[in-house]
């Protein structure tokens, strides 16, 4: 039987919206102010879901398992593959020696941290969200600044600020692809606005960050670099966007920025070199938790460039690995197969008369949720006309991201002269380094699954939606809300990207600008999602401090997504501005 969905279940909106945000509030409560570990604080939350699902919004208990036990297979694999993988990747390098040998060819680029802070979090984070998104940026530059020498607090913060702007063209432009699918807009519009909203904060954002890393006075001094590099994003970011299409909007941007910032500070040096890794004007006594079993050891010279090539093979590995695992012509060379007519053993034809292709159950094998799958239906507001909801597990072990990350770094160790027992040996150590980061990411998932199937993110939702005037501001929030949610900026819009558009036409606002809104505001939600705060802590090993960083982060978060909602609102309703909205009304 199909369960549809209840979003005023108690008849008083207010009481129904606060009711479906108490697991919400429990993770935030728990992390930040009670200071309860993460993966304890995520399995509360669970649990206050699960109650509030079944008991308060009707819920078939079956359904509320089997979407919870569906997030968590979406949390292990792809996000808690990537962090496991990145995490062994980088104690391989850590204990061969050969990170300390990056860390000085990366101080001979510049040994001013401010500097190397927006090649390293900025430029090249933005590479890897382009190529791969789900948390890679934030392992990938948070292991590299804590090598650097930068503190737990300011490496994990810090690298959540820097991975904003490029979110939501993130994984070769999986967001805004999505986004279309789920809102039936046309890709290349909702692609053209994003491009109209974004780089601007692209700009801003590599400002914002030295500000928040070394304060204002010390921004200023390198002023003209962080210009270099924010104008070299927010450029290419606007024109392949708007004229090419969402999916290599990050990476053309992001090599374009670091050729640009890196030739510029060889003939421009600041005036005067910042050498601290704290943040500037709070208590950082934040440390690294050293692992007993992890004996760093420089096998050879950090000043001979051969040192210095075999240092950065293992991360040039793993640039191409990723950049290789992220395009949709490798995930469809073994992700799906012909299709082969039963009756004929002929290839099955579209009506245009192509070969069609079908899943290959070898490398990409599905599972279905049965109980959930196709028996739970949104019904209006929420979406134009009821629709169910599909439920199929698509386990992409091979085309994973993580995957290729982890073969990279087999590749890159044995490379680095470890054998095939020892690469085992530091495998099975790091799984038991990150256990509790893992169990926490598979519990967050679970709570954004079940969130989603329940209705209590639409719940949520429609409260914003019920802003009237003022929707163009909390329409933006609420892309924020979602990737906060879900730790995704490609689920937010599928959480949302319905109601925007029926909201909007509501209203009389452009269906376009508020769909894209959802996925621009998102991207703000991107450094106080649980998942993204636990990628840090862990690729920066400080354990356990997930409260301490949301709190240093929440501020910069919901500051730059008012921001953002400033810019919809003017989009909306002032004249100046209203050219840069597509679609129309």
């Amino acid at each position: 039987m199909v369960w549809q969905q209840i979003y005023d279940p108690f008849d008083n909106p207010m009481l129904s919206t606060i009711m479906a945000a108490v697991p919400v509030v429990v993770m935030l409560v728990s992390l930040a102010f009670f200071h309860i570990k993460a993966h304890l604080a995520a399995l509360l939350a669970l649990g206050s879901a699960l109650l509030i699902s079944i008991f308060a919004f009707g819920m078939p208990a079956n359904m509320a398992g089997s979407a919870a036990l569906y997030g968590a297979a979406n949390g292990l694999l792809p996000i808690g593959w990537i962090v496991l993988n990145i995490i062994f990747l980088h104690r391989l390098t850590t204990e061969n020696g050969s990170f300390k040998v990056l860390q000085d060819s990366l101080a001979r680029i510049t040994d001013d941290r401010r500097l190397q802070l927006l090649l390293i979090a900025f430029c090249f984070g933005a590479f890897f969200e382009g190529a791969a998104g789900f948390g890679t940026p934030v392992a990938v530059t948070g292991a590299i600044l804590i090598g650097l020498g930068f503190s737990p607090l300011a490496a994990s913060g810090l690298a959540l600020i820097a991975n904003t702007a490029p979110v939501a063209f993130g994984a070769l432009g999986t967001p805004i692809i999505t986004l279309a699918k789920v809102t039936g807009l046309d890709e290349m519009e909702l692609s053209m606005m994003v491009g109209r909203q974004l780089p601007f904060f692209s700009v801003i954002v590599p400002f914002w960050l030295i500000w928040a890393f070394a304060g204002w006075r010390k921004m200023l001094e390198i002023w003209p670099a962080i210009l270099i590099a924010g104008v070299s994003f927010a450029i290419p970011q606007f024109l392949v966007s708007n004229y090419h299409g969402p999916m290599l909007v990050d990476v053309i941007a992001a090599l374009i920025s670091m050729a640009c910032l890196t030739g510029f500070l060889k003939v421009w040096k600041p005036a005067t070199v910042h050498t601290s890794a704290a943040l500037s004007g709070r208590a950082d006594n934040s440390r690294v938790d050293v692992d007993p079993d992890e004996k760093p050891s420089a096998t050879f010279a950090s000043d001979a460039k051969p040192a210095v090539m075999r240092a950065w093979m293992p991360w040039i590995i793993l640039t191409v690995f990723v950049f290789a695992w992220g395009t949709q012509s490798f995930k469809n060379l073994f992700d799906t197969r012909p299709a082969i007519d039963p009756q004929t053993s002929s290839a099955k034809l579209d009506p245009q008369g192509k070969p069609m292709r079908e899943a290959n159950p070898i490398f990409a094998p599905t599972v279905t949720f049965t109980t959930i799958h196709q028996q739970i239906e949104k019904v209006p507001p929420v979406v134009p006309v009821a629709k169910t909801e599909d439920a199929v597990y698509k386990f992409n072990w091979f085309t994973s991201t993580g995957s290729g990350i982890l073969l990279a770094a087999i590749l890159g160790g044995l490379l680095m002269g470890y054998s095939i027992p020892q690469l085992l040996h530091h495998y099975l150590r790091t799984l038991w380094v990150v256990r509790y980061s893992l169990i926490t990411i598979v519990a967050m998932l679970a709570l954004g699954f079940l969130t989603r199937y329940s209705g209590l993110d639409a719940t949520m939702g429609l409260a914003f939606a019920a802003t009237g005037i003022f929707y163009p501001m909390f329409g933006t929030l609420l892309g924020w809300l979602g990737v906060a949610l879900t730790g995704s900026d490609t689920a937010s819009n599928v959480l949302f990207g319905g109601l925007q558009r029926v909201t909007a036409e509501q209203l009389g606002l452009s269906p376009v600008l508020m769909a894209a809104a959802n996925s621009s505001g998102g991207v703000m939600g991107k450094m106080v999602d649980a998942q993204s705060i636990v990628v840090a802590s862990t690729a920066t090993r400080w354990y356990g401090h997930e409260g301490e960083i949301l709190r240093y982060v929440f501020f910069h978060s919901v500051v730059l997504a008012i921001l953002v909602g400033g810019l919809v609102t003017l989009q909306a309703y002032v004249a100046p501005f209203s050219h840069m909205v597509v679609g129309g009304n």
